[in-house]
């Protein structure tokens, strides 16, 4: 192998290194960090920033990725120069100082948010939001753009992806889908909600949720599930892929899904090429691949009525007395009802989208300086009335129901949306290519499918961009169609639409 790439080698695995002690930090601080260790922790992780900012942005660092990328080196190599040299010249735009005082400040915004939200207090998340947004606008524009600030930071999480581009996109969505919405909203059916909430003992819950993670395919000998505020995945290492999730001792639901979610997330960082780890094609491609992946097991496979064959066994067993008599159908209904909701990680399938459209339009309007901070609250409310019929209770069942903004992750929420439109279409393909998909998932049999998954979307990592990996996977130009039939073919049955 040319001895110039072996180094480039080397110093990636330097940042991954680094990159992977800010990880731990972060995972910690979610879960067991102790409250008066955020100051100490915002210190650490703005200096670990710094480092690695140091080293991703080093000119000897630039000029080796400019002499490799036209070394004539094998496909494999030539992949991982390409988009180590994006990453590098999007990084070196990019003030340090900016990068540690985004670091520290955000750091200091998570723990501000916890407080705020259980608190219900507003204005002790507020000030500290205001100047992220601050931060973030000075980002873009270092970054630089061609339409609209937002393109810049959407960018870093779905290369290639724009704005209006998406904003059309998810207009179509919506128009789509009023019909599904409005059948719901008259059907006076009760749909058995009420079989997943009760006394429902969170240490069961937490069985169930371990079982499960086995069967669909995460090893849990190379990751754990602990329990945060707000459910997500990180991976430290190596061998070392991290689930949260949230309990409720009366609603099952939260976590057997938020589980099952989370668990999809896992198993696509298990299921990476373990060689390149630290080199980008040992990395997801794009959050939007990323949540087509926890979408599709949460969504297309845990809510499908195959998959209720497999749970109900499972509820009685975790659960003795509370589910006998009860059918795989009565199940199915339970698990799909369409009713609007205030809270974006409960919301249903089909109303799901317009959650993630209004977070969308505030920050794209936010970093156009279009509305300030302060408005949040009441236009977030406005819309919420607007577009769902349904008003939130307070602040924190609104606007400050989710922690993504303290991470300063402006530009992430459209990847949830993207994430299902990319489900459907894998999940499409992957029944074309599996015709027993159904009865597999029905009696528990999850490998077949994840090895669909680790062959078309797993190995790849960044081989190809994200639209040209799903394209590659389904032979299919990646749209709202296959999306939007799902949710017609799924919903229109069950709601007699």
């Amino acid at each position: 192998m040319n001895q110039s790439y072996e180094f480039y080698r080397e110093r990636m695995a330097e940042i991954q290194a680094l990159n992977s002690a800010l990880s731990l930090l972060s995972w910690d601080q979610e879960t067991l960090m102790p409250p008066r260790g955020l100051s100490a922790r915002s210190t650490t992780r703005a200096a670990l920033a710094g480092l690695v900012h140091d080293r991703a942005t080093d000119p000897a660092l630039g000029a080796l990725l400019e002499e490799l990328a036209g070394a004539g080196l094998d496909t494999t190599a030539t992949a991982n120069v390409r988009e180590s040299l994006r990453d590098h010249r999007r990084a070196v735009l990019v003030p340090r100082d900016l990068v540690t005082e985004l670091a520290e400040t955000t750091t200091l915004a998570q723990q501000a948010w916890v407080e705020a939200r259980s608190r219900n207090e507003w204005p002790l998340f507020a000030p500290l939001l205001g100047h992220i947004v601050g931060l973030k606008r000075r980002e873009a524009e270092a970054l630089g753009y061609r339409d609209e600030p937002y393109d810049a930071l959407l960018d870093e999480f779905e290369p290639g992806a724009r704005a209006a581009d998406l904003a059309r996109i998810f207009a179509e969505v919506r128009t789509a889908l009023v019909p599904l919405v409005e059948a719901a909203r008259r059907d006076p059916a009760d749909r058995g909600e009420d079989l997943l909430r009760g006394d429902l003992p969170v240490a069961a819950q937490d069985a169930l949720g371990r079982h499960i993670l086995k069967d669909l395919g995460f090893d849990l000998e190379g990751g754990r599930l602990d329990v945060s505020a707000h459910p997500f995945s990180t991976q430290i290492a190596p061998g070392d892929v991290r689930l949260t999730t949230h309990y409720d001792a009366a609603d099952l639901q939260k976590s057997l899904y938020s589980t099952i979610h989370e668990a999809g997330h896992g198993m696509y960082e298990q299921g990476l090429p373990a060689g390149q780890i630290g080199l980008p094609l040992g990395e997801a491609v794009s959050l939007g691949v990323h949540e087509s992946q926890s979408r599709l097991w949460e969504n297309q496979i845990g809510r499908s009525r195959a998959f209720m064959s497999y749970l109900l066994p499972l509820l009685r067993r975790h659960f003795p007395g509370r589910f006998d008599g009860v059918a795989p159908e009565q199940l199915d209904r339970a698990v799909n009802v369409v009713r609007p909701s205030a809270i974006r990680i409960e919301a249903d399938e089909v109303t799901y989208t317009l959650h993630i459209v209004l977070r969308m339009e505030l920050e794209r309007a936010l970093l156009r300086g279009e509305i300030d901070v302060a408005d949040l609250p009441s236009l977030w409310n406005e819309r919420m009335r607007a577009d769902l019929g349904v008003t939130p209770a307070d602040d924190a069942e609104g606007v400050l129901q989710d922690i993504h903004w303290s991470f300063g992750l402006f530009g992430y929420f459209p990847t949830y949306a993207l994430g299902n439109l990319y489900a459907a279409e894998l999940h499409l393909a992957a029944k074309r290519a599996l015709p027993g998909l159904d009865d597999d998932v029905a009696r528990g049999d999850f490998l077949p499918l994840l090895a669909w998954l680790r062959e078309n979307i797993h190995r790849r990592g960044r081989e190809f961009a994200p639209r040209e990996l799903v394209r590659a996977a389904t032979g299919r130009e990646p749209g709202s169609g296959a999306y939007l039939d799902y949710l017609r073919a799924k919903f229109g049955a069950l709601y007699a639409v």
